[in-house]
């Protein structure tokens, strides 16, 4: 009849010491909350997962990856994009202050920063590069696109520099020149298939 409960009113309703009451959460392998400080738990057949393997009881969250840090390593692993703090914070329903400092030198992730912001990756190579790809994709989109000119300049870069970086095609006087930024040129290279892989900090 309760869909939550604490390990304390499990241990009145069953009569039973702590010790044998953890044993039977065991044996019925229940789900632990993975806010309230884990004081919650309920039983295998009430939770309602969604497609990330959450749901929440008014404001007690279950996820089916088990405690925080694996739930979040979990969501970074499988979104299209990486995930930010912030993005995180909206899937869990927690501030991202309360949890960010745990996914440091975490198995598993790797961290870099895209457009002035921290996003976290899965650290399987190609993971990572078709995650990067998508997010930089993303961030293009949003904030700015070449004009004709500019990917003209760009193309002739690539095609007089054989092998040359994102970060001296940046420094070429004649794209100095213009306002374009970094982010716009390297979703560019992205859009057209000309990237080369560019490697994100794992810290």
């Amino acid at each position: 009849r309760k869909k939550v409960f604490t390990l304390d009113q499990l241990v009145s309703r069953l009569d039973r010491s702590i010790p044998t009451a953890r044993l039977y959460l065991k044996r019925w392998g229940a789900y632990t909350s993975y806010n309230q400080n884990g004081r919650y738990y309920t039983l295998p057949a009430v939770p309602r997962f969604d497609h990330n393997g959450l749901w929440c009881f008014e404001n007690i969250c279950f996820s089916k990856s088990g405690n925080l840090k694996k739930t979040s390593v979990y969501l970074i692993k499988t979104a299209p994009a990486g995930l930010t703090g912030k993005e995180i914070g909206e899937l869990v329903r927690l501030p991202p202050r309360s949890f960010l400092h745990h996914l440091r030198d975490v198995p598993g992730i790797r961290r870099g920063k895209i457009a002035g912001v921290y996003v976290y990756f899965s650290d399987v190579d190609d993971r990572y590069q078709a995650q990067l790809a998508r997010r930089l994709r993303a961030v293009a989109d949003a904030h700015e696109s070449l004009r004709d000119f500019e990917a003209v300049l760009v193309l002739r870069a690539l095609i007089r520099h054989h092998g040359i970086t994102l970060e001296e095609i940046m420094a070429l006087p004649e794209i100095k020149e213009t306002d374009v930024s970094a982010h716009a040129v390297r979703g560019f290279m992205i859009r057209e298939g000309l990237q080369k892989k560019m490697p994100v900090s794992k810290h």
